[in-house]
């Protein structure tokens, strides 16, 4: 079986290659085909993999190439890893934000916005690569922002694909790691989008355990907001909704103290990832590493490898499990279009992922859903057809945006940082 990493001159790859050897009696790869443009970077995290997969006895071998069409040519699956115009480009949506006064973040309000905007026309040439050479192949997605770029996938794709976050898996673990329970006898009441989801419910082995649950999360809610204005807010949320809350969510209920927080930094958190990256790339540089070094923990991603293969797996051996994952609503959640990425539990088989039915959200939650779908729908439509004008509407939908006048000479600024990423039709 043949697996193809996109974006594999991430700082990323080694967790995930680190985390397939322990899969390969459930997912037999014999050939990891890593792909990427950015040929120094690639050269060094494919040579790190190849050290740690001889260690392992070479169970499968590893290639590296940037030409994406030999990448995914024949590939069963295929992971999605890029960023568009590198950390830079990150850096730069943080830093545009925080000049206009609103907050600048990867995957939230302007910066998930133009990281969109970027991403969209790319995704969707790695799959229209795949609908020629790969067209029986699952799209597992990762880039953020996740739920959008799936979004754009489901609409203007005939391949397969999934949308995957390790936030979802990360509360599980909490979950695990204070009830002292095994992964998969934790179920969770989750709902919502990528990166704006609510947690109305907690089972460990059937059983209803909310209540406790939600209560040692606020007990330790500084182990997630160490601001301790941040964490107010959001122990504040969580108490009159009884909910826990994707961390995400401090975006919008703790708006207020995050900006303030993020204007006092003196790095972004991208020129902070940039320095973690540059030293974790020594590292991968040393002839003598054969393994994934401790440092990775301090990028995030944590459980990353984990959702990757507890998904690829499930595709592939048609367990039918249940995960959390970005998948088609298909009506699941009342009142949303089927066509949309929406992020609850799904039934993992062979054809992909299945949206569970879900409890229609309260109007509590249900009115931010909304309003953000509306505007993660919009923005797909800018960025596949590179339309001034749904940009600009998607802006004024969402409640971290500048208002419209603010939003239109924000909207202008943005395009032209941005003009060798978007489609020729913006200008």
């Amino acid at each position: 079986m043949k697996l193809a990493v996109i974006g594999a001159a991430s700082s990323y790859s080694p967790e995930l290659i680190d985390g397939l050897f322990s899969w390969l009696d459930k997912i037999p790869v014999t050939e990891v085909w890593m792909m990427d443009p950015n040929l120094d970077a690639l050269d060094i995290t494919s040579n790190l993999a190849r050290r740690m997969t001889a260690k392992h006895g070479d169970p499968f071998t590893v290639h590296h190439t940037d030409n994406l069409r030999e990448a995914v040519t024949d590939a069963a699956f295929v992971i999605t890893q890029i960023r568009v115009g590198r950390i830079q480009a990150r850096i730069a949506d943080e830093k545009l934000g925080l000049r206009h006064r609103i907050i600048g973040q990867e995957t939230t309000g302007v910066g998930g916005f133009a990281c969109a905007l970027r991403t969209i026309p790319a995704i969707l040439e790695i799959a229209r690569t795949m609908e020629e050479v790969a067209p029986n192949g699952v799209l597992v997605n990762f880039t953020n922002p996740s739920g959008i770029v799936t979004e754009a996938l489901f609409k203007h794709s005939t391949i397969k694909s999934v949308g995957l976050c390790n936030v979802p898996i990360g509360i599980i673990m909490e979950v695990v790691k204070h009830a002292g329970c095994a992964m998969e006898d934790v179920e969770l009441d989750y709902v919502g989008l990528n990166h704006l989801a609510w947690i109305r419910g907690f089972k460990i082995a059937g059983k209803d355990v909310t209540e406790t649950t939600l209560a040692q999360f606020i007990e330790h809610a500084d182990e997630e907001w160490e601001v301790p204005a941040i964490r107010e807010n959001m122990v504040m949320a969580m108490k009159s909704l009884n909910m826990f809350l994707n961390g995400y969510l401090q975006y919008f209920y703790a708006t207020d103290a995050m900006l303030c927080h993020l204007r006092n930094k003196l790095k972004s958190r991208g020129e902070e990832v940039l320095e973690v990256e540059q030293a974790l790339f020594e590292k991968y540089r040393q002839e003598s590493l054969d393994e994934k070094p401790e440092e990775l923990s301090k990028r995030g991603g944590a459980h990353y490898s984990t959702a990757a293969f507890h998904l690829v797996s499930a595709i592939q051996n048609d367990t039918r499990n249940k995960q959390i994952v970005c998948c088609r609503n298909n009506g699941a959640i009342p009142t949303f279009d089927d066509d949309v990425a929406v992020e609850i539990p799904a039934i993992i088989g062979k054809n992909g992922a299945t949206a569970i039915p879900q409890e229609a959200p309260a109007p509590s939650i249900r009115g931010l859903m909304q309003t953000i779908k509306a505007y993660e729908s919009l923005t797909v439509e800018a960025a596949v057809h590179g339309d001034r004008e749904a940009a600009f509407q998607a802006m004024l939908l969402h409640p971290l945006m500048p208002g419209a006048i603010g939003s239109r000479v924000l909207l202008d600024e943005l395009i032209e940082i941005n003009k060798p990423h978007l489609q020729g039709t913006f200008f």
